[in-house]
């Protein structure tokens, strides 16, 4: 008889400190994903998508399994998610779950979560959603997939049965984590009881910038995670880094373990984090003031054979930036840099107007700076028009829909060109430039409103990478923030020794 599994998702990325809630609005209608949906809608909207549970889905359906789908939605990152909006989706979520039980046993469920979600009423936003449907399901079997940008809970690791974590930053691995769930879903099924567990927190924070697995420091940490794991008996040996912008005790970053035995499970995770605090200093972050990267940036550019690419971090929209913060770009036109194509400005009433007045048109006004208060003010020609839909086609994100609403190419300065959109959308593939005609492989400077997901798409084709620290909430060194709940003895930055 076929296995019957529950399939659900909640994700959200919580910046304590961020310039504006997330909403319920925020989950119906988040742009580039998916809105709210559920029972088979879940299915067909994410079949041929990125996401972790297209992975588990795929996966259960390779197995014979009966699938249940309950509820499943994505917002944005952005400040903590508001009490109404966590209240009705888990609501949503944990009552199919009943419904579903009420037509017969379920052998297992699986949960699609990113794991830095804070809530107003709850700084661990997912142990709470965890608690309320392990109290609908008992005993039944649980796993979960997470974003290693999780700030990841002792309860996350007691009340589900094992956790995936994606293992790459760009993250290319998502289906592969929500498939690794399942597969240990349908292990934990075959097995009859719980694994034993392990968890530890690590002590001082890892930058974001110095994150990528495509690279040291990050990338021998998960060498090593492998070589601890191959030569040991853990189910599972997960890596968070966690996400320093929660204002909470757990926020930061962690080590998790599952195995037949206790012992076996918390041997791996000392020897993963002593390699980790052993090398504490190596993620001092490498990070550059605006004037000094777009000087860099216009120097090699004269004579670089691909572009050069400027990150422009700390306004990631990704990590809970509005992606309309114009420092940068004021920068870029003070160096008269040229051949710059700015991605991206996120401002739906500078889009419309460009709309309206159509391509060819020249218009004054005042660009971005919606969130900070600090917009730019620029006579702006209409290049090109576009809606804003598209299909993502770089590593991270092929074949997820794109839908950053009306879209324009618009030219600032001589040789400054800015993509401006009307949903906030990270820049981390090619194909944002591609939808208004430009070829990023023709541009002398790329500049993106991303921290590291870009890598995965644009390092292959740029001359150098620059991570720039212009204006924007998702500082590189979060310890400026007025935080006051996190735990004691925890380092802001890595110290060196």
């Amino acid at each position: 008889m076929a296995l019957r599994i529950a399939i659900g998702g909640f994700l959200h990325e919580s910046h304590s400190f961020a310039p504006r809630a997330t909403t319920y609005a925020d989950f119906v209608n988040p742009g580039g994903w998916m809105g709210l949906a559920e029972g088979e809608k879940i299915i067909g909207g994410l079949a041929g998508t990125s996401v972790p549970a297209a992975g588990a889905i795929a996966a259960a359906k390779a197995a014979g399994a009966e699938i249940v789908p309950l509820a499943w939605c994505f917002a944005n990152p952005a400040g903590p998610v508001q009490d109404e909006a966590f209240e009705r989706i888990a609501a949503l979520l944990c009552a199919n779950l009943s419904r579903a039980l009420d037509k017969g046993s379920l052998d297992g469920v699986y949960l699609d979560l990113h794991g830095a979600a804070v809530s107003d009423s709850f700084a661990d936003m997912e142990g709470e959603l965890l608690r309320r449907v392990r109290a609908i399901i008992g005993a039944t079997p649980l796993t979960i997939s997470l974003d290693p940008h999780c700030n990841l809970t002792r309860a996350m690791v007691d009340r589900a049965d094992a956790i995936a974590p994606f293992r790459t930053y760009p993250h290319v691995d998502m289906p592969d984590a929500g498939a690794r769930a399942m597969a240990l879903l349908f292990e934990r099924i075959k097995r009859g009881k719980p694994w034993a567990r392990a968890f530890r927190q690590i002590d001082f924070w890892l930058p974001i910038t110095s994150q990528c697995t495509m690279m040291p420091p990050m990338s021998p940490v998960f060498a090593e995670r492998a070589r601890i794991a191959a030569g040991s008996d853990v189910t599972e040996l997960a890596f968070c880094f966690g996400f320093p912008y929660a204002d909470f005790p757990d926020c930061g970053a962690s080590v998790a373990a599952y195995a037949e035995t206790e012992e076996q499970a918390q041997a791996a995770v000392d020897a993963l984090t002593g390699y980790i605090n052993d090398r504490e200093s190596d993620f001092i972050l490498d990070v550059i003031p605006a004037k000094a990267a777009v000087g860099e940036a216009v120097r090699l550019s004269n004579s670089a054979k691909h572009p050069v690419v400027i990150a422009d971090t700390q306004d990631n929209p990704g990590g809970g930036g509005h992606g309309d913060t114009t420092g940068l770009l004021a920068e870029l036109i003070a160096q008269q840099a040229q051949g710059v194509v700015f991605a991206l400005i996120n401002d739906a009433e500078a889009a419309a107007k460009f709309h309206l007045t159509g391509e060819g048109a020249t218009v004054a006004l005042a660009l971005g700076g919606k969130s900070d208060g600090a917009p730019l003010q620029v006579n702006a020609k209409v290049l090109k028009l576009a809606d804003g839909n598209f299909t993502y086609t770089g590593p991270m994100g092929k074949g997820n829909p794109g839908n950053n609403g009306p879209t324009a190419l618009i030219e600032v300065a001589p040789g400054i060109r800015v993509i401006v959109v009307s949903k906030k959308s990270q820049a981390y593939d090619q194909a944002l430039f591609r939808h208004v005609g430009v070829e990023p492989s023709d541009c002398k400077i790329i500049v993106l409103k991303s921290s590291v997901h870009f890598r995965a798409d644009f390092q292959p084709i740029a001359e150098k990478v620059i991570v720039a620290a212009a204006p924007g909430p998702v500082v590189a060194d979060p310890s400026v923030f007025p935080f006051k709940n996190l735990r004691p003895g925890l380092r802001l930055n890595p110290r060196r020794t």
